[in-house]
């Protein structure tokens, strides 16, 4: 009776286990979907000015291109995040967040490259609270 108890118990606590962490991983940010729906029609939009208060500076980029460093850089170099490496405006729509599995602070968003290879990476991350992209990437680089 008692071992019959103890394995019930056991089962119970370990089903309990399983459950608490699918459902933690099921959850999403509100915070970073409530950013997201404000930097994606910004991009879209081309509306640098808004895009500039969504950015952490500097601005990593891929190998071999100079970080972003200022307000001004970014209005000249506009082209070179959004659509040399991928093109943004065509990507976003369909694009969705993913959160970072190591860090509750960063998520993604991949983009197809011209040859259709989804290599080009934006980076997001929080800090004081508040979302910021923060780097660009190309993972065949």
């Amino acid at each position: 009776m008692k071992r019959t108890l103890k394995t019930s118990l056991l089962s119970l606590i370990i089903l309990i286990s399983i459950l608490s962490v699918s459902g933690t991983t099921l959850q999403t940010d509100p915070s970073m979907d409530a950013f997201w729906m404000k930097f994606k029609p910004a991009v879209l939009k081309g509306d640098k000015e808004a895009i500039a208060m969504m950015v952490q500076y500097p601005i990593s980029m891929p190998y071999g291109i100079p970080a972003i460093r200022t307000k001004g850089q970014l209005f000249k170099r506009y082209r070179d995040l959004f659509s040399r490496q991928a093109d943004a405006t065509k990507c976003f729509p369909e694009a969705k967040p993913e959160a970072d599995a190591s860090s509750k602070h960063k998520f993604s968003v991949a983009c197809k490259d011209a040859a259709g290879n989804e290599v080009v990476i934006y980076g997001f991350v929080r800090t004081r609270g508040v979302w910021k992209l923060k780097s660009l990437d190309n993972i065949n680089e």
